[in-house]
């Protein structure tokens, strides 16, 4: 049995899961732990890219650059 080609072996960009190209972008904020924890201040804060198709998402620390980077990342 032969696999099928990857989008890392052809060159093709997408979802790392199903090859989909469209993804949505969200924003989460988190606690960190202790006292942020305690009282519910979100002290961490991540993009969240997550492919239309299959649903399949990574998770970004935001750094404020844009989201335009992480989607060039998400899909290779």
């Amino acid at each position: 049995m032969v696999p099928e080609p990857d989008a890392s072996t052809t060159g093709e960009r997408g979802c790392p899961k199903c090859g989909h190209s469209e993804t949505d972008v969200g924003t989460i904020s988190t606690t960190g732990g202790g006292l942020s924890k305690m009282f519910d201040i979100q002290t961490n804060s991540f993009k969240v890219v997550s492919c239309t198709n299959c649903g399949y998402s990574e998770l970004y620390r935001d750094t404020t650059s844009g989201s335009s980077d992480i989607v060039d990342v998400f899909l290779g």
